[in-house]
């Protein structure tokens, strides 16, 4: 009744089938030897016949904002100070950078300055670029620098085109306004030219009144350049307050601060208007010396930023800083021969090892009746799927 006692009947056939297996590789241990050994020296020759490809790196460092600077005047400033913050915040430059090496515009100039398609043998310059984003990899790191390399089959070419786009990344930055200090210096001056403007016109405005300025020593003046001020604060704060709604949620913390800070100026202003003494005879010289006075603040106040701006500029320049240029690689990067032959012998060793255990299989199943016939009618549903007849 037993068949062999302590052993289970499955352990048993478990324990011959990984026999088999054992046997079946001692069987065919020279080719599953030979046989990888054959193809990683066949293509560890096979890669001394592909052309070296030569990678060259260049690394810089992109154009710092200045920060310490502007922060001093844009507490003063207030409101607008917050508007040319928000408007001109980069979270990231280094990946701002990256987009500008990759777009359209600096990899055509490098398509036309080097005759990159004749070089890589396209038609479209759509293909063109493909293939130049396949040569290119650029990345930025932890330490702030910006890594470019190119892959080439000529060294010199390889630096060259390395080089090239920190050049032109260098020449599209000339035309373009990205660093802090640029946006708020390009924000202020619109804004200055404006109020400017507007300020000749209340000066004109202003004589035009006929009122001769010893009169202004009989009129409370002061107060009313108060008021102007203070209006001059209150529009900077709603300008502020309309450009946070752009990237704020009305239940952020900021944004309640400066809904706060708003109402709170505008409560100030009622209360000095309602303060302020009426004027007799005179009313209309002092709603224009107001207008005046308001646009006289409103203008010293974007010319203190802009002037810092203009600084913050000068200092910062957009320049790009080169670590470590392009130099000609001595050595090549690809292609890897010992890995290749490496990845060859190991591809061809599984797959003979796959190849000897399925042609052990079909020869166990040809010695089995029931095996056979199953082979049988798979042969023949095989010849019947590729139209073949029995």
């Amino acid at each position: 009744m037993t068949d062999t006692p302590n052993t289970p009947l499955d352990l048993q056939e478990d324990e011959i089938s990984l026999l088999d297996l054992l046997q079946t590789i001692v069987d065919n241990l020279r080719l599953l030897i030979l046989g990888p050994l054959l193809v990683g020296l066949a293509a560890l020759g096979i890669s001394f016949a592909i052309a070296p490809t030569f990678t060259a790196t260049v690394k810089f460092l992109p154009p710092q904002q200045q920060q310490s600077a502007a922060a001093s005047m844009l507490a003063s400033l207030g409101g607008l100070g917050g508007l040319a913050g928000a408007a001109a915040g980069l979270k990231n430059p280094a990946d701002q950078y990256l987009a500008f090496m990759k777009s359209n515009r600096v990899q055509d100039e490098l398509i036309e300055r080097f005759k990159l398609q004749d070089r890589y043998e396209t038609k479209f310059k759509a293909d063109t670029r493909l293939a130049l984003t396949g040569n290119t990899r650029a990345t930025s790191g932890k330490d702030g620098l910006i890594t470019v390399e190119v892959d080439d089959k000529d060294p010199q070419f390889a630096a060259d085109l390395a080089n090239a786009h920190v050049d032109e990344l260098q020449k599209l930055l000339a035309k373009l306004a990205v660093t802090e200090a640029q946006q708020r210096r390009m924000f202020f001056e619109k804004q200055l030219g404006q109020v400017k403007d507007k300020m000749v016109a209340a000066e004109l405005a202003l004589r035009a009144t006929g009122v001769s300025g010893s009169t202004l020593k009989s009129n409370p003046t002061a107060a009313v350049a108060g008021v102007a001020a203070l209006q001059a604060q209150v529009t900077a704060q709603e300008v502020k307050v309309g450009a946070m709604r752009g990237y704020l949620a009305e239940t952020a913390p900021d944004f309640k601060q400066a809904m706060n800070e708003l109402g709170n100026l505008r409560a100030q202003l009622a209360k000095q208007e309602k303060d302020q003494p009426a004027s007799t005879g005179q009313g209309d010289y002092v709603a224009k010396y107001r207008e005046f006075k308001y646009q006289e603040t409103l203008f010293e106040l974007f010319a203190k930023q802009f002037e810092l701006a203009k600084v913050d500029e000068s200092r910062e320049g957009a320049v790009i800083q080169v670590l470590d240029a392009a130099q000609p690689p001595e050595k090549k990067s690809k292609p890897k021969k010992a890995l290749i032959a490496i990845i060859a012998t190991l591809a061809a060793g599984f797959a003979l090892l796959l190849f000897v255990f399925i042609r052990q299989a079909l020869r166990n199943a040809g010695q089995d009746p029931e095996s056979a016939s199953k082979l049988a009618r798979l042969q023949t549903s095989w010849r019947k799927a590729l139209g073949r007849s029995s």
